[in-house]
């Protein structure tokens, strides 16, 4: 167990010690466009968070319901699998909606 701890801890200062170079250069890719664009590149991005974001949190809200409310009726009828698939994999596609209306925002 501790092997496993201390190898993702060290995974994790690894992908930290590369975010700050990685995320100045995007900050400066999305200063030179908001100059060019007239500062409309910021709102496009945050937007486009926004769309994923609250659609993910949605989306596991949904999961969550909908799987206990599928394992209490599987543990009384273990028919009902096949049943309540379908409606987890509905409430997964809350958030594949809301990431291609991001994909739309960044894309238009």
């Amino acid at each position: 167990m501790k092997r496993w701890f201390f190898a993702m801890m060290s995974l994790l200062g690894f992908f930290a010690a590369a975010i700050p170079a990685s995320a100045q250069e995007a900050a400066q890719a999305v200063a030179a466009e908001a100059a060019a664009e007239g500062g409309t590149a910021v709102w496009k991005y945050f937007a486009a968070a926004l769309a994923v974001g609250i659609s993910c949190i949605a989306g596991g809200i949904a999961v969550g319901q909908i799987g206990s409310a599928a394992m209490g009726a599987m543990s009384e009828n273990p028919e009902l699998s096949g049943k309540a698939l379908p409606y987890a994999g509905l409430a997964e596609g809350i958030c594949l909606w809301g990431f291609l209306v991001a994909l739309l925002i960044l894309i238009l």
